[in-house]
């Protein structure tokens, strides 16, 4: 496994992180191909095993228990002191006024309770899920630096939200003494590229590292056009995000199955490949409900791939409507 530096912080990370969303409970939550614990400790095991030490998670994933699911492994098989946990504050929690969001009060009260499923006293990095159109960001970001000078987290991220929007956020700590983010965890991979217009080159210039969700198109790169899953089925989130452009994406599908064969190896080792070579891409998030799923992502850390390769890849896409900024 290769490490790298997440953005411009001191913190190793592996350039392999396991997304736990995958982790949880099939009658909880929206999505029913979650896995249950015991088929989760497997591959959080193997994945350790593997030199990641990269994991997230977040506060919503079937509600509360993902947070748990990964705190019992970790504690079981990891070292605290190696591990990264990143997990996130934003989606709704109860059914309350202020069961959700990121006011002070919404994101003292989910800190503490994150802390308690995961089993430990900080997590690694804290990262606001979406952007908030009712709080202040000047609260949130206020909220956030008393939570890394409480010692309950040690960095701060954000995720899918508009460059105007990090911006103004980055901003704003900067003006106030408060905090910055240090990650950007945005929808990347090669079916949806709209983040490089903007999000990336604000990222490389404020040194944020990034760390794209969704790299395999929730496994749209991985198989051939025709082949469905229990997942492509049931997911109606990811079809939502990429039913639209199916005609378009369909090109970009083929030309990545092309130079898989072409190098004799899987198509997910190609389109992670892609993505690492990516500025400023730390480290993208992988999820996986198989122990396959996370052996081939790791690997595919050793493939470089040639500007030709690139050029090749890249050169069917066409623009895609803004998805997951809300």
């Amino acid at each position: 496994m290769e490490y790298v530096k997440l953005g411009n912080t001191g913190m190793d990370v592996s350039r392999i992180c396991l997304g736990c969303m995958s982790f949880g409970d099939p009658g909880s939550w929206i999505h029913q191909w979650v896995l249950k614990e015991e088929e989760s400790r497997e591959i959080i095991k193997r994945a350790l095993d593997l030199g990641i030490n990269f994991f997230d998670t977040a506060n919503v994933y079937s509600l509360g228990k993902s947070e748990e699911i990964l705190g019992r492994a970790l504690k079981d098989y990891g070292n605290r002191e190696e591990i990264v946990i990143a997990t996130k504050v934003h989606g709704k929690m109860s059914e309350g006024p202020n069961g959700g969001g990121l006011s002070r009060k919404e994101i003292f009260n989910e800190i503490d309770k994150s802390l308690k499923r995961l089993g430990t006293d900080y997590v690694d990095l804290y990262i606001i899920h979406r952007w908030d159109y009712n709080t202040p960001i000047e609260e949130t970001m206020e909220a956030l630096h008393d939570v890394v000078k409480a010692g309950k987290a040690r960095y701060i991220g954000a995720s899918a939200m508009y460059a105007w929007q990090f911006q103004k956020a980055l901003y704003t700590a900067e003006k106030h003494g408060w905090t910055r983010f240090v990650s950007m965890q945005d929808h990347l991979n090669l079916l949806y590229r709209e983040e490089e217009r903007e999000m990336l080159p604000l990222c490389r210039e404020e040194k944020i590292g990034v760390t794209p969700y969704s790299p395999l198109a929730s496994g749209r790169l991985c198989r051939d056009w025709s082949e469905t899953t229990k997942r492509y089925e049931t997911d109606q989130i990811a079809r939502s995000k990429y039913d639209a452009t199916a005609e378009a994406d369909k090109l970009v599908v083929e030309r990545l199955a092309k130079v898989a064969k072409d190098r004799g190896i899987p198509r997910t080792h190609a389109a992670i490949a892609w993505l690492l070579q990516k500025e400023p891409v730390a480290a993208p998030i992988i999820g996986a409900t198989k122990l396959s799923h996370i052996e081939t992502a790791a690997e595919a850390v050793k493939v470089k791939l040639t500007t030709e390769e690139i050029m090749f890849l890249e050169e069917p896409y066409i623009p895609h409507g803004i998805v997951g900024h809300n």
